[in-house]
C-alpha cells in the first residue's frame, strides 16, 4: 500500500488546512487509518484515526474540538480537517494505515 499525504503548507495561527491522504495499491484492507505528526524535540503523537467500515473516530486531546478526520471510502482517502491552527501544531503530518506510512507532509503555524 502506497500512502499520500497532501495540503500542508504555511499559516497564520487561526487559519485552516485540509490534509489528504490517498491509499493505492493491488491490496487495501487496512481497517483503520490516522495521522501522526511530529514535531522536533517531541515525541511522536497519534492525532486522529478514524476506521473505514463503522467511521468511529479518536482524537487527541490536544486537538479536540479543533481537528476532524473523515474518509472517502470510494476514494479510499483520508482528510484532517484542521481549523484553529496554533503554533504548537507545527509539525509533519504523516497518514499511515498503522502497517504503512505516508511521506510526511509539513505544516507550520506562524503565531
Amino acid at each position: 500500500v502506497q500512502l499520500q499525504a497532501s495540503g500542508g503548507g504555511l499559516v497564520q495561527a487561526g487559519d485552516s488546512l485540509r490534509l489528504s491522504c490517498a491509499a493505492s495499491g493491488r491490496t487495501f484492507n487496512s481497517r483503520s487509518m490516522g495521522w501522526f505528526r511530529r514535531a522536533p524535540g517531541k515525541e511522536r503523537e497519534l492525532v486522529a484515526a478514524i476506521w473505514w467500515t463503522s467511521g468511529s473516530t479518536s482524537y487527541a486531546d490536544s486537538v479536540k474540538g479543533r481537528f476532524t478526520i473523515s474518509r472517502d471510502n470510494a476514494k479510499k482517502t483520508v482528510y484532517l480537517q484542521m481549523n484553529n491552527l496554533k503554533p504548537e501544531d507545527t509539525a509533519v503530518y504523516i497518514c499511515t494505515t498503522f502497517s504503512s506510512w505516508g511521506q510526511g507532509t509539513q505544516v507550520t503555524v506562524s503565531s
